[in-house]
């Protein structure tokens, strides 16, 4: 909104430097720099407020509590997720070209799934049901966004040239068709039932996978700031003609206005990891880590990379796997043999190295340092055809 007033200032009376708040790189730096500020301190306000509602995160105890326990931790503030929401939110509405469809998507994603995980906290912590929001109602949230975003990235005006394209790592031309259907009559358009299911897909798998990897102080949220600003570095290039020719990159005008938001989300997740690091004065609850996802997810498919998410959320990835494999393991061993068997000590895979005796910090620590090399590697795939 901001961007819109100080822009028709400029034409109206075209006052000297209001012209650089049409440059995109001006104001994701700005739409960080306010993230920051609102995540820092209006994040203490709100983690006061919390503290004295006494919403605090309830934990798994004795036999529950697997093969680590945090009981330490029970009585930490949590929906701390609202300060994240909050942070990206509002520098995005300030600074962004919020009338843009890519920015439209990428709002209503985030507080989609934020309000959906703001649901499950609230039922955990006022109703005091520690089960918190059912699976399938969770499932049907995601669902839902997935739904909507993929049927606007495929149905809108003006994205029927590229709607079925994604961009493919490590191939000559860079381009996959999701149309399978070249065999069909022309006139029927079948190329939806391709895209929206794997848009489905993807909304339900990274918003899930996120919130798996919300297990110790500060992982999702260092996690997260790395692997935005490489979602700055994909929505820079794939709106900038220039640099997606040079690149070899899929050109979506419009998405450039994505950077905007992929900024405020960095800055709003460094921000909060202030107070989120170890020891976590405050966590993000479900609030926090499904909004995150969502948003993550939403941002790679509206800039076409979806096919580089376990690269440039090789954690993310990790954690999720990990879970898939200890279920499977164990149902199959207790099928075969009538007593499960367990492939790590626990899982998320993060548990499994706190159960062996690496403190939580320093997992945090290793598993930065791994999404810092990923999102390069992630960013240097443009170049390598």
């Amino acid at each position: 909104m901001l961007y819109y007033l100080i822009d028709y200032l400029e034409q109206l009376y075209q006052p000297p430097g209001f012209q650089a708040i049409r440059f995109i790189t001006v104001r994701a730096s700005l739409s960080a720099l306010t993230a920051l500020v609102i995540a820092l301190f209006v994040g203490r306000s709100m983690i006061n407020w919390l503290s004295r509602q006494q919403l605090g995160e309830r934990v798994r105890e004795g036999e529950d509590a697997g093969a680590v326990s945090h009981a330490h931790k029970a009585g930490t503030p949590t929906m701390g997720g609202l300060i994240i929401i909050l942070a990206i939110l509002t520098a995005t509405l300030l600074w962004g070209a919020i009338a843009e469809v890519y920015v439209i998507l990428a709002i209503v994603a985030t507080a989609w799934m934020g309000a959906i995980g703001f649901a499950d906290d609230y039922i955990k912590t006022i109703k005091k049901n520690k089960e918190g929001l059912s699976p399938r109602m969770k499932v049907a949230g995601q669902v839902g966004i997935g739904l909507l975003v993929g049927a606007t990235l495929y149905f809108y005006p003006g994205f029927e040239a590229y709607n079925t394209f994604t961009s493919l790592p490590f191939m000559t031309d860079g381009v996959l068709n999701y149309y399978f259907f070249d065999d069909w009559d022309g006139a029927i358009d079948l190329g939806w039932l391709v895209y929206i299911p794997v848009a489905i897909f993807i909304m339900t798998a990274v918003s899930n996978a996120v919130n798996l990897t919300d297990g110790l102080d500060g992982l999702t949220t260092g996690v997260t700031a790395f692997v935005s600003l490489g979602l700055v570095v994909l929505c820079y290039v794939s709106g900038n003609a220039n640099f997606s020719e040079f690149l070899n990159e899929l050109f979506l005008p419009g998405t450039g206005e994505l950077t905007v938001f992929a900024a405020a989300m960095a800055a709003a997740c460094f921000g909060f990891l202030w107070f989120n690091g170890y020891p976590a004065t405050v966590f993000m609850g479900d609030t926090g880590s499904l909004a995150l996802g969502a948003a993550v997810g939403a941002l790679t498919l509206m800039v076409r990379k979806e096919l580089l998410i376990p690269l440039l959320g090789a954690v993310y990835f990790m954690e999720a796997l990990s879970v898939i494999m200890q279920t499977v393991y164990f149902k199959y061993t207790k099928r075969r043999t009538g007593t499960g068997q367990r492939i790590f000590l626990m899982a998320p895979i993060h548990h499994h190295f706190e159960a062996k005796g690496t403190h939580e910090a320093k997992i945090v620590t290793r598993f930065w340092i791994i999404t810092a090399v990923t999102v390069i590697a992630a960013i240097m795939t443009m170049r390598i055809r």
